[in-house]
C-alpha cells in the first residue's frame, strides 16, 4: 500500500512537472530589442543598402530604442525600416511606443507623428536599394493632437491586400476604431498573428482590427517581385518603421504560439 501511494504521488508530481513546463513554453516573451544596442536587426533606407545606417537614424540611448532625425538636415525620402534576423507566423508581438518631437524638416505633412511595425514582411536582402516599403503588413502609429483626432492601430497594407470579415478588401489603409494618443504618450500596441488564417491588432488591450488571408497584391507592390499576385503570406519579417517622425521604442518582445 505503501509502495502505491508512492508511485501514485510520483505520478501526480511527473504531471504537475509536464503541465508546468508546457506552460512556460507557452507563455514566454522573447526579448527581440534587448535594451542595450540593436543586436539582431538590420537597418534598410531607402536609398542605401541593407545594413546601411544612413545619419543614425536608429540608435539606442538610455535603454530606449529611438528613431531620430538629428543628423539631418532636410528629409528627402529617406524612408527606413529596423528589420529583426527571424520570420515569424504564428505570433504575439507587443510593443510600447511614443512620439518624441516634430518630424524632420522637408518632411511631408501626412507623416506628422505617424510610424508603425511592418508584419509578415519581406527579407531585408531582397528589398531594393530605392524601395521605400517592404511588402508587408503595417500596423499603422499614428498620434496626434486635440486639435488633429487621428486613430493608432490602424493598417496599412504596402503590396498586399487582406480579406475583412470574408470580403477582399483593396483599400491601401483601414483605420481602427481608436482614441488619439498624444506626443510623449506611451501606447502600448500588439500584433497577434495565427499564419494566414487570422490576424489582431490590439491597442492598450482592446481588440481594434480583425483581419484574414493576406495575398501577395496592390499598391507599392516592386515589379518582378518573386511572388505573384494573389500568393498567400503565412509569415515573415517584422520591422519597426521609419517615415520621419521621431519614435521611441522602449519595448519589443514577442511570444511564439502554438499553431491552429
Amino acid at each position: 500500500m505503501k509502495n502505491i501511494s508512492l508511485f501514485i504521488l510520483l505520478l501526480a508530481t511527473l504531471a504537475a512537472c509536464t503541465t508546468k513546463k508546457e506552460t512556460t513554453t507557452e507563455e514566454a516573451w522573447i526579448q527581440l530589442f534587448n535594451g542595450k544596442d540593436l543586436t539582431g536587426w538590420t537597418p534598410k533606407i531607402s536609398g542605401y543598402e541593407a545594413g546601411v545606417n544612413f545619419n543614425n537614424t536608429f540608435r539606442v540611448e538610455d535603454g530606449i530604442l529611438k528613431v531620430s532625425y538629428s543628423a539631418y538636415d532636410s528629409f528627402r525620402g529617406e524612408f527606413g525600416h529596423l528589420f529583426y534576423k527571424d520570420e515569424f507566423s504564428h505570433y504575439r508581438l507587443r510593443i510600447e511606443y511614443r512620439f518624441a518631437g516634430a518630424r524632420a524638416p522637408g518632411a511631408a505633412d501626412w507623416a506628422f507623428m505617424n510610424s508603425g511595425v511592418m508584419v509578415h514582411g519581406q527579407r531585408v536582402e531582397t528589398m531594393g536599394v530605392d524601395q521605400d516599403f517592404p511588402v508587408s503588413l503595417e500596423a499603422q502609429f499614428l498620434g496626434g493632437t486635440p486639435e488633429r483626432q487621428r486613430s493608432t492601430g490602424n493598417l496599412c497594407t504596402p503590396g498586399m491586400h487582406v480579406y475583412l470579415a470574408d470580403t477582399l478588401n483593396t483599400v491601401h489603409c483601414i483605420s481602427a476604431p481608436t482614441k488619439t494618443f498624444m506626443e510623449g504618450e506611451w501606447v502600448t500596441a500588439e500584433v497577434i498573428a495565427y499564419g494566414d488564417s487570422l490576424l489582431h491588432h490590439v491597442i492598450e488591450g482592446d481588440t481594434v482590427l480583425t483581419y484574414t488571408k493576406p495575398i501577395i497584391g496592390g499598391d507599392f507592390l516592386p515589379e518582378n517581385y518573386p511572388q505573384p499576385a494573389g500568393t498567400p503570406v503565412k509569415g515573415g519579417t517584422i520591422s519597426l518603421q521609419s517615415e520621419s517622425a521621431p519614435i521611441e521604442f522602449r519595448k519589443v518582445e514577442l511570444m511564439v504560439l502554438k499553431g491552429k
